[in-house]
């Protein structure tokens, strides 16, 4: 029988996530992107205190699997994490400890059906929540050329973004993500060689990106998160590519130090990456960045 989604993810940096929110008996915890639940329920087996928990995914398929693993103990909800953050904060919450990590889960890159990879045929979706209305297919068939260039530019760092766009624009309608991948290749003069990242890889992080508003959610969401931790309370943030770690880690710049008026310190003067032993058996892990605080 095939695994289920909770059984094959492997949460990345587990060890260091859990090494920098240190949990602790009947703490408090909030996992803003839980997924399918593989940090929270090495914190819970800390904290045994289920009742002082909220778990954050939306994706649909990811909550159905933490209600799976974690029944009714848990508060679970399905919505992105900047309304989770609001409604929390507006419902007086404090917390603990905090995880969010961010980008693709590794379900969504083996799902053709998500259009997340082109590595496989599959639809212009992208969408992390599919109860949302834009899809990577309104993106790239609907967006003019030149927005269609920032996009790729400045989500992407595409070198090559105007040439792509005008590719792409030329060929519409462009029907899934397998000819997606084929126009961008000719596009760039790509060919295979072994080793050689695709030249899709960058635009589809863009497309993704603008899709789901990723760098805008963890730029509002970042001063709610450490609104919502308590005096001592741990914050901790995985990001897999520069894009976020930039926001990350210029927000901690600007809230961390050691003077009277910084609200939090730094526990981490570098981002913390994978150990080569979790590179062998989880090579996504490979970009992985955490970066973590803790609330004076």
């Amino acid at each position: 029988m095939p695994k289920e989604p909770s059984e094959s993810h492997v949460p990345v940096l587990l060890q260091e996530v859990l090494d920098c929110l240190d949990p602790g008996s009947g703490q408090s915890y909030l996992d803003l992107t839980a997924g399918y639940g593989g940090h929270a329920a090495a914190v819970l087996e800390r904290t045994s205190a289920p009742e002082q928990a909220v778990l954050v995914d939306r994706d649909d398929h990811a909550v159905q699997a933490l209600r799976k693993r974690f029944g009714d103990k848990l508060d679970i909800r399905h919505t992105e994490f900047l309304s989770a953050l609001e409604l929390l904060a507006g419902e007086s919450w404090q917390f603990d400890m905090i995880l969010a990590d961010l980008g693709v889960s590794s379900p969504h890159l083996e799902d053709s059906d998500r259009g997340f990879s082109f590595s496989k045929a599959g639809p212009l979706d992208m969408r992390m929540d599919r109860r949302q209305e834009i899809n990577a297919a309104d993106l790239i068939n609907g967006t003019s050329t030149d927005e269609l260039t920032k996009i790729l530019r400045e989500y992407g760092e595409e070198p090559h973004a105007a040439r792509i766009a005008r590719a792409i624009a030329a060929a519409r309608p462009i029907k899934d993500t397998a000819e997606l991948a084929a126009i961008i290749a000719r596009a760039a003069g790509f060919k295979a060689r072994h080793g050689r990242i695709h030249p899709a890889t960058r635009t589809f992080q863009a497309v993704r990106i603008a899709v789901n508003d990723e760098l805008g959610q963890l730029q509002s969401g970042l001063p709610l998160m450490l609104s919502l931790l308590s005096p001592g309370g741990r914050m901790a943030i995985i990001s897999f590519h520069s894009l976020e770690d930039r926001i990350v880690k210029q927000f901690l710049f600007d809230h961390c130090g050691t003077g009277y008026d910084a609200e939090a310190m730094l526990l981490t003067k570098k981002p913390l990456t994978a150990s080569r032993d979790e590179l062998v058996s989880n090579p996504r892990a490979r970009s992985a960045k955490l970066r973590a605080c803790r609330k004076k």
